[in-house]
């Protein structure tokens, strides 16, 4: 089955479900921890904190986030497997997260290593190029790639980090060539993008919006397959001259390998009734991102083929992942 982003399945009727009989009609019944694998302050702790949140006034018991960064990521993974899975234990992890232990060779099934539980949020990027190149829409951009293999170069916040796939993917379906020079982080490639030194760079929105507004880069399109409700004047990189193009990066839930899957689908329930208000719409919307939450089984598909995709394209374009 095909999944849409947006026409995954809702989650209203998981709201009325019985709950399952033993420990879990008491869940949860001591302090839970939400773990990110990642120091604080970025993307994935601020979605990780407002779900927080949101579980501690609900369900009347302290949640604690617990940041266990390093490893890219596997620290925090490898405390989370090692957990009971009992929903006392839950992760806060994103698209380069799970892809940094999927690895690019083997048959990845994300239910081997975690319980997946909802999508938090799956924003897209935005491709924002110098001025200097002076490509009027993404078609023009591509034609200009295609003229001169290896001239262009592009930034990213990190070998194999989400803003490297996504540039990766853009030239192997525009058939072009671009120079990688990653950096650490997406503020340092900015700096260098606005200077000119590289050409453009794939980002979320809110890094690079100052500099947008400034005209001191141009944005050409959001990677997502459909226009945000965020950005609405600004056409997709597929209509704008790149069909098919397609790049997100997403923030899910997760819990240990093993939850009964009853325990799973209440949190996922309480998840979206978390996520699908107006006052968590408006905490996210800085960060480019809007409530996508959905059922555990739907979540678990949605992951394996998002996994996928990005390890034909390491594979294919030789990443090496950090």
């Amino acid at each position: 089955m095909t999944l849409g982003r947006r026409s995954l399945l809702a989650l209203p009727s998981l709201l009325a479900l019985p709950r399952a009989a033993g420990a879990q009609d008491v869940f949860p019944s001591r302090p839970v921890t939400v773990v990110v694998p990642f120091p604080p302050g970025g993307g994935t702790d601020v979605l990780a904190r407002i779900l927080a949140q949101h579980f501690q006034e609900s369900w009347r018991q302290s949640v604690v986030v617990e940041n266990r960064g390093g490893a890219a990521g596997r620290l925090g993974l490898q405390m989370v497997q090692r957990a009971q899975p009992d929903g006392h234990t839950l992760m806060v992890t994103s698209t380069g997260g799970i892809m940094g232990t999927a690895g690019a060779e083997n048959p990845f099934a994300v239910k081997d290593i975690l319980t997946p539980i909802t999508l938090i949020a799956a924003p897209a990027y935005v491709l924002v190029m110098h001025p200097g190149v002076g490509a009027k829409n993404v078609a023009e951009l591509v034609a200009k790639l295609r003229a001169q293999p290896g001239h262009y170069t592009f930034g990213s916040s990190g070998t194999g980090a989400a803003s490297h796939l996504a540039a990766e993917l853009f030239a192997s379906v525009a058939g072009a060539e671009m120079l990688h020079v990653p950096y650490r982080g997406t503020g340092p490639a900015l700096t260098d993008l606005i200077a000119g030194r590289i050409h453009l760079m794939f980002a979320p929105y809110p890094t690079v919006s100052a500099a947008v507004q400034g005209g001191q880069v141009v944005n050409l399109g959001v990677t997502s397959d459909r226009r945000t409700d965020l950005l609405p004047g600004v056409p997709t990189v597929a209509e704008s001259g790149l069909p098919g193009y397609s790049a997100v990066g997403w923030f899910g839930l997760f819990g240990p390998r093993g939850m009964n899957p009853a325990l799973a689908e209440r949190i996922a329930a309480e998840a979206a009734r978390g996520l699908n208000t107006a006052d968590t719409r408006a905490r996210m919307a800085p960060l480019g991102a809007e409530p996508e939450p959905m059922t555990p089984a739907a979540f678990a598909e949605y992951v394996d083929a998002d996994i996928a995709k990005w390890q034909r394209v390491v594979r294919e374009r030789k990443i090496p992942l950090e």
